[in-house]
């Protein structure tokens, strides 16, 4: 991994103007992701500045909704100061918990502190949803455990198939694991009751009878769902791009440093938008090893 020099990054005011932008020109959602965004300086502030578009009917753009995904390590530091903001669910990218497994998984990270986290996150009134990647091989014999766990933790449960993102040094074909399998695995020990309920999001729902929460599946390798995508993402460089699974995008940094206006930077996230293309292009080959996909890493444009 190769980190990025800081006057790469966008700081808070680039990202707040472009917020901005978005929210006064539709934009209803709001989601910060990483990397890991609560590693960085101020973030309870910057935050606080999106939350007060919340609900503003008056104002000229309104948000619905401001949420987060991380990976929970610091999320007990900032759980209260996310609920004061507005916040009112999180999504925590958890893939195992075993903790010799969390540390392989991660590389670094100390799985008490995730669930130190969550626990906060549900005692200041946040909801949370655990995104599971499923990797055959890896984890696939604790999918029955997460889904307990999250019964009783008051968490939904998403599986998502792992996807082809940048150059890993890891066979992504050994793991892959169509999460139709998953699902019919899960439903010969567990009442999967179809939810009518849908989001624009990639995710589709079921509701685990014996728990009462639900259960996700995020499918880019076995199911297309592009045709119902409404998402663009935002990286932290200020580049925009209108599919996880393409390269295509825009620079909205050059534009502001340059001393482009708002009415330039709305041309531009709208040519982007009229780009949006119809489908990712993720694949996995028939050789051992052969994946398709973007070169950038899931990291560059956040979870």
């Amino acid at each position: 991994m190769t980190f990025l020099p800081r006057a790469d990054v966008l700081d808070f005011e680039e990202l707040l103007r472009l917020c901005q932008v978005f929210v006064q020109h539709g934009v209803k959602k709001l989601r910060i992701t990483g990397g890991e965004p609560l590693v960085r300086k101020d973030i309870g502030s910057f935050f606080q500045a999106l939350g007060q578009w919340l609900h503003h009917p008056a104002q000229q753009g309104s948000l619905d909704e401001l949420t987060l995904t991380t990976n929970g390590s610091r999320l007990g530091l900032y759980a209260e100061t996310l609920f004061k903001a507005g916040v009112r669910r999180v999504n925590v990218s958890l893939d195992t918990l075993d903790e010799g497994r969390f540390a392989r998984i991660t590389r670094r990270g100390k799985l008490s502190a995730t669930l130190d986290g969550i626990r906060a996150a549900r005692a200041a009134g946040l909801a949370v949803r655990i995104n599971t990647v499923a990797m055959a091989g890896v984890n696939d014999d604790e999918f029955d455990t997460m889904l307990s766990w999250c019964g009783e933790i008051g968490a939904d449960l998403c599986l998502i198939e792992t996807m082809p993102m940048g150059e890993t040094g890891e066979d992504r074909t050994a793991t892959y694991l169509p999460l139709s399998e998953v699902k019919a695995q899960l439903a010969k020990r567990w009442t999967l009751e179809p939810l009518l309920d849908r989001t624009a999001g990639p995710a589709r729902y079921m509701r685990v009878a014996e728990t009462g929460r639900r259960i996700g599946f995020i499918t880019p390798m076995s199911h297309n769902f592009c045709d119902s995508c409404n998402r663009v993402r935002l990286s932290c460089t200020g580049r925009l791009y209108t599919c996880l699974g393409q390269e295509d995008g825009i620079d909205l940094r050059d534009i502001m440093r340059s001393g482009g206006d708002d009415e330039a930077l709305l041309a531009g996230i709208q040519a982007a938008i009229t780009l949006k293309p119809r489908g990712h292009d993720f694949m996995l080959g028939v050789r051992p090893g052969e994946v398709s996909g973007p070169t950038r890493h899931m990291s560059v444009t956040g979870g």
